[in-house]
């Protein structure tokens, strides 16, 4: 392992940027606000915003937006690398719109070399990276750039391509796994062959989740050296998505101890960007899912911390009852107030929820429980109707 492994690394989150890749996802100027001000609070140290181009001024309201919610040094903004005048009218546009950071793409794979530059020289992609570098830190930008599909780019070639973006001064350096091809094994050879080449230069790892490697990919990736992580909220992105951010926060805070972070905003953050990109993760998607804190045991509900290895209340979700078929009076007993169920008929409420949900009503929740519990007592004992409010 490299001797720069273990360091906590730093988060960029490109969920701003890479909508612009997801089908049918658009984000408006007030969305971008809502989202970079969340990001903000829980406190990613990079907010990658938009595609800058002279030719393209669709995402820069959405860059703008971004800049004014988190500030010109948190935001970054997005040039592709095609041919050094355009770079430079690109840049230009950046800087005017009040951008003091960049990223620039350029295709380093034969594949995508080909397909975006009409070429697969070696000599024109470094030739291109290079000018661009020089062209950013000359102009006063922060710049990153990166290996667009590097994951696929010879490792020799790869190598010699870092270390001229050292030399040249370069910021960082992006390793796009453009096409999910790595593995965690894989990814820590190829983070220690980088580092090697270029010793000084920070590397980020972006990655695509087709295969569910994104979160172990990136853990490979820092502790074999790797400084940056790039990130979106709820795995948003083309090809599988990208690297979760709420799982890889919470795998950072529950494996390496890191408290750098504010995950009591994940949820809402998670939640808001489902809300304005009408895409929907997974139910149970890692520690923001709407039922990742869901119970039907006694024993989950009265001793959550048994089953938890993040904590609802951490990222702001919140835990709840959702039971079927599997329903039992213990659960009953757990989930309601103390008079309530010492009033009420366990074994009989049961009885008549189970067969509630035979008739196709579905599965209970915790309120739909306690209404139940009150209608019950109050046909079998009048007494008791008010019982538990």
């Amino acid at each position: 392992m490299s001797t720069r492994g273990w360091a906590l690394p730093r988060i960029s989150d490109a969920t701003l940027r890479d909508f612009a890749h997801m089908a049918g996802v658009e984000f408006t100027e007030h969305d971008a606000a809502t989202i970079a001000q969340l990001l903000v609070e829980v406190g990613i140290d990079v907010i990658e915003a938009g595609i800058i181009s002279a030719d393209d001024m669709r995402d820069a309201p959405v860059v703008r937006a971004a800049l004014v919610a988190a500030g010109p040094t948190r935001v970054q903004t997005l040039v592709l690398a095609r041919h050094r005048q355009q770079v430079e009218r690109d840049l230009a546009v950046a800087q005017a719109i009040g951008c003091t950071a960049v990223m620039l793409s350029v295709p380093t794979s034969p594949t995508h070399a080909r397909l975006k530059l009409g070429t697969e020289s070696r000599q024109r992609i470094i030739a291109l990276a290079r000018s661009g570098i020089e062209i950013g830190k000359e102009m006063g930008f922060t710049v990153e750039y990166s290996a667009e599909d590097g994951a696929r780019t010879d490792p020799a070639f790869l190598e010699e391509y870092v270390a001229i973006g050292e030399r040249v001064g370069a910021d960082r350096f992006r390793l796009a796994e453009t096409v999910s091809t790595l593995r965690p094994e894989t990814t820590a050879e190829l983070i220690a062959r980088l580092l090697h080449a270029a010793p000084t230069l920070p590397i980020q790892l972006h990655s695509h989740n087709v295969f569910g490697l994104a979160v172990a990919n990136a853990i490979t990736a820092f502790e074999a050296g790797a400084r940056w992580i790039s990130t979106t909220v709820n795995g948003l992105g083309e090809r599988g998505g990208n690297t979760p951010l709420a799982e890889l926060l919470c795998a950072l805070w529950s494996f390496f101890g890191d408290r750098r972070y504010n995950l009591s905003s994940l949820t809402k953050l998670s939640e808001e960007v489902v809300r304005r990109s009408g895409l929907h993760p997974g139910l149970t998607a890692g520690p923001v899912g709407a039922l990742s804190y869901a119970y039907e045991i006694a024993g989950q509900v009265q001793n959550p911390e048994a089953f938890e290895a993040v904590p609802a209340e951490l990222v702001g979700n919140r835990r709840r009852v959702r039971v079927a078929s599997r329903l039992r009076p213990a659960l009953l007993k757990a989930c309601l107030p103390r008079e309530l169920a010492e009033a009420a008929d366990l074994p009989g409420l049961t009885n008549q929820l189970l067969h509630q949900v035979q008739s196709g009503h579905g599965p209970l929740d915790h309120d739909s429980i306690v209404a139940a519990a009150k209608a019950f007592c109050s046909v079998h004992a009048g007494s008791v109707a008010t019982a538990g409010e």
